[in-house]
């Protein structure tokens, strides 16, 4: 089974073009979602998170403080890269057993940081969303209902897409230009034919 990693910036529509795979029939594995949910669920990083970061990292509901967790990490790269160090391994194993259970001849993992995590190294084709920086704020800002200027300090927190497409196997440009759907359907009959 082939393994298919996508990723892009924040508002470049990855998950679109993860969701027309997924209408396509193709298992779509969301890293981002499932270390969401791993955080909230797993005793073991729950028992790291709280040693770390202080047992008040929790609420009551044993669901994590997201608001106090991005204050903790959102200037210090040592403690962001110490959360990753708790929680990749985790979206790994479970992605492992997840794909295990897949009938398909290809699946898709969505990432948003598909290069920076080190993910990319376990797919065998990548591809990256990419889009003009204003269509991405625009986007952000209509769909989390937040202020151009936080969408822009949370874009210039990740890799650019220079850096994404040296390492990526096929860059789709989602900016209404070039018809995306055609695209993805011919990556569809490469990713089904053996070889």
């Amino acid at each position: 089974m082939k393994k298919i990693g996508i990723t892009g910036g924040i508002g470049s529509g990855k998950s679109t073009i993860c969701h027309l795979f997924s209408l396509l029939g193709v298992p779509v594995f969301n890293a981002d979602q499932e270390a969401k949910r791993i955080m909230n669920t797993s005793s073991l990083v729950r028992s790291k998170m709280m040693l770390n970061f202080g047992n008040d990292i929790y609420l009551p509901d044993h669901t994590i403080d997201r608001k106090k967790l991005a204050g903790n990490i959102f200037n210090s790269p040592s403690l962001l890269e110490k959360v990753n160090g708790i929680i990749h391994p985790e979206v790994r194993k479970y992605f492992s057993d997840w794909c295990e259970r897949q009938q398909s001849p290809y699946i898709v993992h969505e990432a948003a940081i598909l290069f920076e995590s080190g993910f990319y190294k376990m797919m065998d084709f990548t591809i990256l969303v990419t889009a003009p920086e204003e269509d991405r704020i625009a986007r952000v800002v209509k769909r989390d209902g937040t202020t151009a200027e936080k969408v822009k300090e949370r874009i210039a927190m990740q890799w650019p897409d220079e850096e994404k497409m040296i390492l990526a196997n096929k860059t789709i440009m989602n900016n209404n230009g070039k018809l995306i759907i055609p695209q993805l359907l011919e990556l569809d009959k490469k990713f089904r034919s053996h070889g």
